[in-house]
């Protein structure tokens, strides 16, 4: 069986899916994203002021996504279970058959939109902890994903940020400001979390045709109203990726496939469950060399 991670805002790079321009079946998809954006996504990835933007992330890490699952489908076998990373729940959704590439665009941008607005005025932000106990030594603040035990990402104020991040690190800690300035999966995004199931429940969503296990619950799930609540709800409380990852270890897939840029998703199932092969398509120089691994791994 093989299981595919959709990652989330931060993945995107300079560099990313060289390949997928020359993908027929990703076109459309690729020309629908630089309307979106107002401009061409890919001469915009060398402006990082442009690129870590949130309207402009969101909508492109989720397109980018489907896109290249959309170049690879025909070519691997039907996955056992899908899941992603923040506002990759996004794009594992749309490759479930939830919504369609459009629809998973349009989601994005809304959502990205909501979040904005629910801390507008305020410098807000997400901070990576590391380091020995750092679950249990930064509760002070609202986690906004839970990677392990020993590594966490919290959201707040960016002063607030910053001051914990001088104190954890005098404690031993490993504290990095990420290029999010909004306190994403915290209490902060109530707002957001409402207005996007309002924007939920007037689109129409299918059962999934494969699991998706879930950000909010870690619960594997394919009726319509759970997946719904589920993505509306992740907004404002904690990611539980590291319960996601057991979640998918325990159905036993043969392989791991990171199906978008970068390999964070792919680094971190490595180290919780080495056993399980794993590999981002960005690490492959196109769809045949990802379909040549993935069918070496499952025999």
């Amino acid at each position: 069986m093989l299981a595919l991670l959709f990652p989330g805002q931060g993945a995107q790079h300079a560099g990313m899916l060289p390949w997928l321009d020359a993908r027929p079946e990703a076109a459309p998809l690729l020309q629908a994203l630089t309307r979106q954006l107002g401009r061409d996504w890919r001469d915009g990835l060398a402006d990082a002021a442009w690129l870590h933007r949130n309207t402009v992330a969101q909508p492109l890490l989720t397109g980018v996504c489907v896109a290249a699952w959309q170049a690879l489908a025909a070519r691997l076998p039907v996955p056992g279970v899908v899941a992603g990373y923040s506002v990759g729940e996004l794009a594992a959704c749309s490759a479930a058959g939830v919504f369609d590439a459009d629809t998973a665009l349009a989601l994005a941008a809304a959502r990205a939109q909501a979040m904005d607005a629910a801390v507008a005025g305020r410098a807000t932000g997400l901070l990576a902890v590391q380091g020995p106990g750092a679950a249990r030594l930064v509760e002070e603040l609202p986690i906004a994903i839970h990677i392990s035990a020993e590594r966490v990402i919290i959201g707040g104020g960016a002063t607030t940020l910053d001051d914990c991040a001088a104190r954890w690190t005098g404690a031993g800690l490993r504290c990095t400001r990420l290029p999010i300035a909004i306190a994403s999966h915290t209490p902060a995004m109530a707002p957001a979390a409402t207005a996007f199931a309002q924007r939920l429940a007037a689109t129409p969503l299918r059962p999934a045709r494969v699991p998706v296990v879930c950000n909010f619950n870690a619960a594997a799930q394919r009726q319509p109203a759970q997946l719904g609540a589920a993505l509306a709800g992740q907004i404002a409380s904690t990611v539980r990726w590291d319960e996601c990852m057991d979640a998918i270890a325990e159905r036993q897939p043969r392989c791991v496939l990171e199906a978008g840029p970068g390999a964070s998703l792919a680094a971190m199932w490595r180290e919780r469950h080495p056993g399980i092969p794993v590999r981002s398509v960005d690490e492959f120089g196109g769809p045949d060399g990802v379909a040549d691994w993935v069918r070496r791994q499952l025999g």
